[in-house]
């Protein structure tokens, strides 16, 4: 995979597209490249969810056919894959500023929003601090929440936040565990990793577990248990106070590291984050865990 090629081609697919009802799942599958990974390298390297894009592309396209007058509004609306003139009417109006029944009057007020050129620049990406490491397949057992893709760097600390309060600061404090969910947050060290994991059903979000190792024992109500495949994985390593140290390494490896780099693909959609025990400030370690396999010659 190449990632400037596949950003190039997953936003030519949606200007070539723009009139048909596509998201995320569609792009995807037409650069075959895994939703999860394409939505991530997206929004992180442009700005912008799949999501967002198209919406602003076919509003601006929309203010354009508007000012033509060759159009009804009901008609366009439909012509830009909503399901009502009001619905299109509420969105038109969040974006330019003005009702579609005032384009002529705004016509000076339209918001441009033009087909996104992809241009990277690889600056420091050889200096990511990395290891390659081979790992049997193994299990997490964890708390779970379903992510909006767009919304994962607000909704991951939150959900943590909420497990830090009600489970683990009272366990990390050192009080004695009550109950089986207790026990297992202890024994299992329940926090030692974020996995970030695909959905199958919906390509718009992404399964999120707080977790730590299976060993087998009895699931309390409320845990779940994912198998993480045997793969060869990318172990990136942080320094500093959480979230922000992660969010910056992630943004890092792939604005710079995936683009940049000649000899790893990614292998499969789950991400690990990696915490280690102690106080989370400025000389914190953390990680991210990427699955990789190596690149064929002939695709250098």
């Amino acid at each position: 995979m190449e990632w400037v090629k596949c950003l190039k081609e997953a936003i030519a697919f949606i200007e070539a597209h723009m009139l048909e009802p596509i998201g995320p799942g569609e792009v995807a599958k037409a650069v075959y490249i895994s939703p999860f990974y394409l939505q991530k390298g997206f929004q992180l390297i442009t700005g912008y969810s799949i999501s967002d894009y198209i919406r602003c592309r076919r509003l601006y396209l929309a203010a354009m056919d508007l000012l033509a007058g060759e159009e009804k509004v009901i008609h366009i609306a439909y012509k830009y894959c909503y399901q009502t003139p009001e619905s299109f009417t509420k969105a038109f109006t969040r974006f330019h500023g003005f009702p579609p029944s005032q384009i002529k009057k705004e016509r000076m007020a339209v918001k441009p929003f033009l087909p996104l050129k992809v241009k990277i620049l690889i600056q420091g990406g050889d200096k990511v601090d990395y290891i390659i490491e081979k790992m049997d397949s193994f299990q997490v057992i964890g708390f779970s929440e379903e992510i909006p893709m767009e919304r994962g760097y607000e909704l991951c600390p939150e959900f943590w936040s909420r497990l830090r309060e009600r489970y683990f600061l009272p366990l990390w404090s050192g009080k004695p565990w009550e109950n089986h969910m207790e026990r297992v947050i202890v024994e299992c060290n329940i926090g030692m990793y974020g996995v970030c994991i695909e959905s199958k059903e919906n390509p718009n979000v992404f399964t999120y577990i707080v977790g730590g190792r299976y060993d087998g024992r009895p699931i309390p109500e409320g845990l779940r248990v994912a198998e993480i495949p045997a793969a060869n994985w990318a172990k990136f390593r942080a320094i500093g106070p959480l979230p922000g140290a992660l969010q910056t390494l992630n943004s890092q490896i792939f604005q710079e590291w995936l683009p940049g780099n000649e000899k790893y693909d990614l292998a499969f959609p789950i991400n690990i984050e990696f915490y280690t025990a102690g106080d989370s400030g400025s000389g914190y370690e953390s990680g991210i865990w990427l699955p990789v396999t190596e690149k064929e010659r002939d695709s250098l």
